[in-house]
């Protein structure tokens, strides 16, 4: 059936030509609805779609352990819009405190000056910017920062936002740090067993002439004897700085020996005496002083002699090192006490500038060290001896000028 009608009636009550009427059907209706309605499904499913997908990327950085967060860049301040909570985690910052905020003006009191002159140099020419980077999160703790800045473009080039990525690797770089330190630690230590070698080496040597001389001086006194009562006291000095000097390699060489821990009955204060002893001979050509205030009837601790005389030598050299550039003679003093019943307690007090505060957490770490010459492996040696004989060790400014070490051991009985 046609979609139209031509009615005689409607022919013989015009006049002219006749004409046709188009009239719309139920079913072209129809037809035109089921379009229309598949276009509208069609249209909401994209736009269910693209919901699904912008919320699926929200969340997807919402979730990532990456701080990320956007910047306008069409406006001059170059705000943040947006960013994630892992970037609020990361810096310690909330959400009110970080959107709106300008971008550079921000990040000047936690990016060092030359980074962030790096970064805005990139993103004022529309470039990208990667560099790791030490940053400080609101309650001053120091991260690692991985930082990423991407632009984004539209449609005719023109940078409308960055998206910046911040990945934390502070326990990357905290490995790595680790990892050199061992390095160093084990170059330092191949360094000093290289110098034992060799010093004690030199030790072998230099007791042949000392052997020599003490036999020439003996037998001048012997030849001399009854005679020449002036030049026998002086060959007496000669047979007496000998035997130190003897002495001294003597127990250099014991102290750099490879030998087995003696762990005996230790008298401290003769310890102390003997570590005395050893030191004095180059004590007065430095105009160095060193002093001994010994507690009577203390008990005996038990030890390894050669390990403890090691720890007096470090601290009383230290002690004058402190003192070095100081005008006048150096005094340095060495106090054995009783901590209590059970412990024996030894210090070793000098006056040169102290313990710099920034240097206290140190001090007993591998290879620190203030001196432009030193090894800094002396104080973390000693108080791995000090605590293998099961004491302690510390460190304080004195209350008028220098520092005190000291070092407590259990007594023996």
């Amino acid at each position: 059936m046609l979609p139209w009608t031509d009615s005689p009636a409607s022919n013989a009550a015009m006049s002219g030509p006749p004409k046709l009427i188009l009239r719309a059907t139920p079913m072209i209706q129809s037809e035109e609805l089921n379009i229309r309605s598949r276009q509208l499904i069609q249209a909401a499913g994209k736009h269910h779609r693209a919901e699904e997908q912008v919320h699926i990327r929200t969340k997807a950085m919402e979730a990532t352990a990456d701080g990320i967060f956007i910047i306008d860049a069409l406006k001059p301040d170059f705000p943040f819009i947006y960013a994630n909570q892992s970037c609020y985690k990361m810096t310690g910052y909330a959400k009110e405190e970080i959107l709106g905020r300008n971008y550079f003006l921000d990040q000047q009191a936690y990016v060092d000056p030359c980074d962030l002159e790096k970064i805005k140099l990139a993103l004022l020419h529309g470039k990208s910017f990667f560099g790791e980077l030490l940053q400080f999160k609101k309650n001053g703790e120091k991260y690692w920062n991985l930082l990423r800045i991407s632009p984004v473009r539209d449609i005719n080039a023109t940078v409308t936002h960055y998206v910046g990525v911040k990945t934390d690797i502070t326990l990357l770089k905290q490995r790595d740090l680790e990892i050199l330190e061992k390095r160093d630690e084990l170059l330092h230590v191949t360094r000093v067993g290289q110098l034992a070698e060799f010093v004690s080496s030199l030790a072998h040597e230099i007791k042949q002439p000392l052997t020599a001389i003490l036999s020439y001086a003996q037998a001048g006194q012997r030849m001399l004897a009854k005679r020449e009562p002036q030049l026998q006291e002086v060959l007496g000095y000669i047979i007496d700085d000998d035997k130190r000097a003897t002495e001294i390699i003597r127990r250099l060489r014991s102290l750099l020996k490879k030998s087995e821990v003696e762990i005996k009955p230790i008298d401290i204060n003769a310890l102390i005496k003997e570590t005395v002893m050893l030191l004095t001979a180059g004590l007065n050509i430095k105009n160095n002083v060193l002093k001994t205030e010994l507690e009577s009837d203390l008990p005996t601790i038990q030890g390894d002699r050669i390990q403890l005389q090691q720890v007096l030598l470090n601290l009383i050299n230290n002690g004058f090192d402190a003192m070095e550039k100081d005008q006048g003679s150096h005094e340095v003093l060495v106090r054995s006490s009783r901590k209590d019943d059970k412990t024996v307690m030894v210090e070793v007090k000098d006056s040169g500038c102290g313990i710099p505060e920034q240097n206290k957490p140190m001090l007993f770490k591998h290879f620190f060290t203030s001196k432009p010459d030193g090894l800094g492996m002396g104080l973390s040696i000693s108080l791995s001896i000090i605590e293998a004989h099961g004491g302690r060790m510390d460190a304080a400014n004195n209350p008028d000028r220098g520092a005190t070490f000291s070092f407590m051991i259990p007594a023996s009985n």
